[in-house]
Formats: structure tokens, sequence, C-alpha cells
């Protein structure tokens, strides 16, 4: 379709050519995720903050269905009064999406009475419901944690006989697979229950904010509710206590920068009882704590800490220098609340009447109120239960490889969930009539081919959108979450005035440094990461908290004034400019370069 004559546009969906080497990607992904050519008419941007990479065939579930989730929640359960959700489609294996707004104003405002019934609902119970929240996800974390693949033996144990339980093993093997994805899909619903809601009170706040005092910022806003104690920042507080039991040991030694996990483990081992002891600790902070994926729970290949060491082992050597020079490794929460409460006290004092002041009042309390459950979920949902998930997942690939089906466990994730119900009950059948599966000359060709496909794809520049310029974006929540704006799109095409050697991004946590650049464009490489460098990337998430414990400043391509990023910079304390678009292809690795989280500004000075 060819763009219309006069109209700002993107590239259009029906004119992002194949990778090439890449060609029948569209075979790994369902056919509603595949732009159509209607969708042309629409604008679409790259959410590279949850999908970095090219996304490999199972791994496509990790779109579909938590839109499914965040679209039941804000369009059915609670009826949000401007949208309703999120609409994906996947080009050259990249996620990109659109919000559909409701337009119509006596829409709107009949969806508003909804909306506050059902929302006032849940933040009239908040504090009860979270607790029921919390509840209900460490049950479906025990749920999934006790799946298990069915082993296949020569012959059923007399149990099944002596039971007379009637059902073989070889049943167990789809009705468990299925049971990991109804979870993985219950998970998410549960996920959205409370996220949303969240995000609409920041928003409500976030509007009033504006709208009384427009000169505000938004990274203001943000600070009025900062300096909370969450649940996502456990991991790097389990780490740092690690650091100081090291330096009280007298094992310091041991955690030199760089030092690969499994020589630091082995060296433990031959430090008699100190050596113990921090291993026994080590031990006890791995569960829960250490089912932190180095991503955001998006990717099967974004392991946990607990699966791979690398990334708090290259936390522990700067806390363990920290600690040993006496320096106090805490966030500085209680600095963080003054600043939140001064901020709140001055703007508060603007206001002119009582009614105003009341409902500023009842805002940010509400706001402060929710604000925790946005981080602290994260680590129940996209970290435990997901690191649960993709494990179970691979042990059902362990059991095709077992059976010659497929050739390795991680095999499984070049199919579709749906595929790999199919090569499962080939192995059904093949145990129950004491045949063969026939599986090997089918899928293994086809993940071979995937292999390449993907690797295609990695080589990909997605567009940051696609699809004609809306005449105007400022949907609050893609706003905060994402960054993307009139003047983001703006900066995207190319139409404002910028030095080579400077990018522009939502200022999302205060202060100016300069620094050595570090530019990773893959979660796997952020053990790479020096002390006192300055960390660009495309997109970082929370669980990158010992990073930060390192890093002087955070620049991103992707996210907004309450994306992830910001977030957890504001909590360290340190500056980060956020939404860049363009940082990782204009600064590379080594240069120097000024921060001025104040201003959003990232310059290359050297």
């Amino acid at each position: 379709m060819s763009q219309p004559p006069g109209e700002r546009s993107f590239p259009l969906p029906s004119q992002v050519p194949t990778v090439p080497g890449a060609e029948g990607w569209q075979e790994m992904y369902p056919y509603f995720s595949r732009f159509q050519p209607e969708d042309d008419h629409r604008f679409w941007f790259y959410n590279s903050m949850h999908f970095p990479e090219a996304v490999p065939a199972f791994d496509s579930i990790t779109s579909e269905i938590p839109y499914t989730a965040i679209g039941a929640n804000t369009a059915r359960l609670f009826s949000f009064p401007t949208t309703m959700g999120i609409e994906y489609r996947i080009v050259n294996g990249r996620v990109y999406i659109t919000a559909n707004p409701v337009v119509d104003e006596a829409e709107q405002a009949e969806r508003l009475e909804h909306f506050q019934e059902r929302a006032g609902h849940y933040y009239s119970h908040w504090d009860r419901l979270y607790a029921e929240w919390q509840q209900r996800i460490d049950a479906l974390i025990a749920e999934i944690e006790a799946i298990e693949v069915p082993r296949l033996g020569e012959l059923e144990d007399l149990a099944v006989i002596t039971e007379a339980r009637g059902v073989a093993s070889n049943h167990f093997l789809r009705e468990n697979f299925h049971r990991c994805i109804d979870l993985y899909s219950k998970m998410w619903h549960h996920h959205t229950e409370f996220l949303m809601l969240g995000y609409g009170a920041y928003v409500v706040f976030f509007e009033f904010c504006t709208t009384a005092f427009p000169e505000i910022g938004d990274q203001t806003v943000a600070r009025m509710v900062a300096g909370m104690d969450v649940t996502m920042y456990r991991p790097d507080d389990e780490l740092k206590k690690l650091a100081a039991l090291a330096v009280e040991l007298g094992l310091g030694d041991l955690f030199a920068e760089g030092g690969h996990p499994g020589t630091v483990l082995s060296s433990l081992r031959e430090r008699g009882d100190a050596g113990a002891r921090w291993l026994e600790a080590l031990e006890a902070a791995k569960n829960p704590w250490f089912n932190v994926s180095v991503g955001d729970g998006f990717y099967h290949h974004h392991l946990s800490w607990a699966d791979d060491l690398s990334v708090p082992f290259s936390a522990l050597s700067g806390y363990v220098e920290q600690v040993a020079n006496g320096e106090d490794l805490r966030r500085p929460t209680g600095r963080l609340a003054e600043e939140r409460d001064r901020i709140a006290a001055e703007y508060r004092a603007l206001l002119q009447s009582e009614e105003e002041k009341a409902a500023f009042d009842q805002m940010l309390g509400l706001c402060r109120q929710v604000f925790p459950y946005i981080e602290s979920h994260k680590f129940y949902c996209e970290h435990w239960f997901t690191t649960r998930f993709f494990q179970k997942i691979r042990a059902f690939g362990q059991l095709l490889a077992e059976r010659g089906v497929l050739e390795q466990a991680d095999d499984v994730f070049h199919l579709r969930h749906v595929e790999v119900e199919d090569a499962l009950a080939d192995v059904m059948l093949a145990w129950a009539s004491g045949g063969r599966e026939l599986g090997a000359r089918h899928w293994q060709p086809i993940v071979a081919r995937r292999k390449q496909i993907v690797d295609a794809l990695a080589q990909w520049s997605p567009p940051p959108a696609l699809g004609p310029v809306p005449e105007a974006l400022n949907d609050p929540a893609v706003r905060m979450l994402w960054g993307v704006t009139d003047e983001t799109i703006e900066t995207w095409l190319g139409d404002q005035e910028l030095d080579e050697h400077t990018v522009r991004g939502n200022a999302a946590s205060p202060g100016v440094v300069e620094g050595t650049a570090r530019v990773l464009m893959n979660v796997n490489e952020i053990g790479r990461i020096r002390e006192g460098e300055i960390l660009v990337c495309p997109v970082t998430a929370p669980s990158w908290g010992p990073v930060f414990g390192k890093i002087a400043a955070a620049v991103s391509d992707i996210g907004g004034t309450m994306s992830h990023a910001a977030i957890v910079a504001r909590e360290y304390g340190m500056p980060a400019v956020v939404g860049t678009g363009k940082a990782t292809s204009v600064i590379k690795t080594g240069d120097r370069v000024r921060v001025d989280g104040d201003r959003g500004i990232v310059t290359v000075v050297g």
C-alpha cells in the first residue's frame, strides 16, 4: 500500500522488506500476530522495552498472553474510560504495538461510571485485596513448581494398577504441558489485575498536576512517589548482605572484578569454615531471591541469577570493595522520602482552594499506596513465576530430546506452543503403541531453519515506528512507560535540529555526571560493566539493580519517566535519561559522555 500524498509517515507495515536470510519468518508466529493490509492506516511503535531482541517461536507466547490479559482488565473488567486494550503485531521477529483509544465522549462518560464503581472497589479495599493477591500469586508459583514431566518407563509403576488410577503416564504429558500454559495465562491476568489500576491512579494524579501546574515536569511528578521500599530491590539487597559477610569472614580477596563465578566458588570451597559459611548464606539467598531474570521475563534465554551467576557476581566485586572501604550500600531511600515530601508540600502550597488541596492529598495518597505494587509484582510475576515457567518448558524439551524428536532441550523454544503439543502427542502415541516417534525428520529441519532465521533477524535494525504519524499522541500511559510523545516522534522523524554528538530524551532522574560509556545491546552482556561507567542500552530491567550499584548514570533508547529504568535510577539516586530513541547508535563504548538528568540531554564530550 502506498503512502497517502502529503501525509507524514514512518514506513508502512506493508513496506517493511523481509530480512535477507529470514525468508519464511512468518511461519514462526500465529496468523493473528502478523500485519494485515488495513494496519497500514494505523500508527505502531516498536516495543523494544519488553522485546529488545528477535522473538523465537515459542517466546511469542509472551506477547500473545500478556496483551490478552492487559486488554481484558482495562477494557472489560475495569472499563477504563479513554482506552481499550493494546494490539500487537510481529514483523521480522519484532513486536510492534498500538493502543486502541476511546474517543467518543458519550462512550467515555458511560465507561467512566463503570470505572468509578469497579476501580473504586479496589482502591477502597486496596490493602486487603493486595494481601489476597499475594496469596493467589504464591499459590500459582507453588502450583507451577509442582508440575512434573512424566517419565515414560518400560512399564507403568505398579501403584497405577494397585490404586486403580485408570490413567497412564502418557496422558499427563499433554495435561501437564497445558497446565503450564494455562497457569502462565492466569498469572498474567493476576499480574495486570492491580497493575493497570496502579498506573491508572498515577495517570489521574499526573493529569491533575500538569493541569494545576502547567510548568511542572514529568520527573517532578514522579519524584513525589519516590523512595518506596519494594520487593524488586530485595535480590540486590541480598547481594549486599553477601558482600558484607564476605568482608566479615575475610574472604574479600576472592571477589576480584571480572572473576568467573565458577572460579570464585571453587576458591571459597578451599577456605575452610569461612568459605563454607559464605556458601551456605549464598544458598539461603538463592531461594527465592535469585529467581530473577537478567531480562524482563519475556525470553527463554534470559536466564535467572540462579541459572547464571555471572550477573550477581559481577556486582559482588564492587560491593565487597565498597564494604571494605566503609561505604554505606543502602539506597538513599530516606533522602528520597524527604525530597518527596518537600516537593509535594511546595506544590500543594501553590493550590488556591481547600478543595484543590484535598483532591491533591487524596490522589497523592492513593498513588503512594498503590505504587509499591507497580514494582513489587515484577519479582513474583515476570521473574520468579516466569523463571519456573521456562524451566518447566525446557524440561518438556529435554523429554523430547531424550525420545529423539529434538536434538537438544532448548530446541523446544523454536516451536510454537501448539507445535510442542503435536510433538508431545507423537511421543504419547509411540510409547503407547510400542512404535517409534516420527518427529525427528519433521521437527529437526524446522528447528534448524528457524535458528538460522532468528540469527538473520538479529541483524535487523527495526524502525522505531510504523505507519502514519498521528495528529496527537499524548496518552499518559504510553508517555510514562515507553516515553512515546509528540516530541519523541519528531525526534524519530529527524525533524528536530540536534548536534551529531547529542541525544535528547526524557529527564528521568536528576543530576549531572560525566564518565566513560559502556554500550550494551544485549542483557547477557551486562557482566562487562565496570565500576563508574555510564550504561547506554536499548532498555533496562529492574533486575539490573546490581548494575545500578556500579554505574554512574543510565541512558536508554526507550522508556518514560515511569518506566522501570527510570524508577530504579531514582531509587539509586543517579542521573538517568531514557527514551532517547538512538543513544546506542550515537554513543560508542569508551566515549566520554555527559549525562544531564535534569534536562534530558546526553552529550559525547570526547
